[in-house]
């Protein structure tokens, strides 16, 4: 099947099971925060997420939107992460759940992705067109724009959603500038959550959510804090990244 070794993983305390390959891209904790950010009062929707990689986003919604009667769809680059994912889902019998391997650079010839098609986006983008790539080719490609930056491909998660559809997408904290240059006029109702690695420090990551063609201000949320002053998770953090729990739910 695979040119990867990949490994038996878990999330959310092992309530979720994930194949991911040995070497290259492997999800991180910015996966769960994102899934989190969706809410939990959601029903008989579409849910698309762009760039998938290893699929821990989509498997952690899954997992909590079982009984919701969800349609999730993942779309991803590389091949071999697509078809770990889908073993990942049949793993954990979400059978609403399907991932496809995709260049969201090209027109897509993929009858069940259609623009305007889906009620939430919620993407984890490559994070840089500047750093440094990884000498792990699934990793660099998994972390760093080709030929396609910030803006095109926040616009092609837009162009996916029905009128008034939500994207969630996390991201460094940096990038928030251009992200709101981004959604000027095509987006609003604009969520910031900043990420907080210790509380006094800097935040690094940026957990956002938009409104497709809606014009309300934009809020930005309490800060959250990952890790206590010892380097424990704080009781906020276990809620999310083992217990499964969305934002609105702490």
């Amino acid at each position: 099947m695979s040119k990867f070794i990949y490994t038996n993983d878990y999330l959310l305390d092992k309530k979720v099971r994930i194949f991911q390959p040995v070497e290259g891209y492997r999800a991180s904790t910015d996966a769960v925060l994102l899934s989190a950010a969706v809410g939990a009062d959601v029903k008989n929707i579409r849910i698309l997420d762009v760039g998938s990689g290893t699929g821990a986003v989509s498997l952690c919604l899954a997992h909590r939107l079982k009984e919701c009667h969800v349609q999730i769809y993942g779309l991803e680059l590389q091949e071999d992460l697509a078809t770990l994912s889908d073993m990942s889902a049949r793993e954990n019998n979400f059978d609403f759940l399907k991932y496809y391997q995709a260049d969201i650079r090209t027109k897509l010839q993929l009858p069940e992705i259609k623009p305007c098609s889906f009620d939430i986006v919620v993407t984890n983008p490559p994070y840089s067109e500047h750093d440094m790539p990884s000498p792990k080719t699934s990793k660099a490609t998994a972390h760093n724009l080709h030929d396609f930056d910030l803006n095109g491909w926040l616009l092609f998660c837009l162009k996916m959603l029905k009128p008034f559809g939500r994207l969630y997408m996390v991201h460094r904290s940096e990038t928030l500038p251009q992200i709101c240059y981004t959604f000027y006029r095509k987006a609003g109702d604009m969520q910031v959550i900043p990420i907080y690695s210790k509380a006094g420090q800097p935040a690094k990551r940026i957990v956002v959510s938009v409104r497709k063609d809606a014009k309300t201000p934009c809020r930005i949320a309490e800060p959250f804090v990952m890790h206590d002053s010892d380097g424990n998770y704080t009781p906020a953090a276990q809620k999310i990244l083992r217990g499964g729990c969305s934002f609105e739910q702490l």
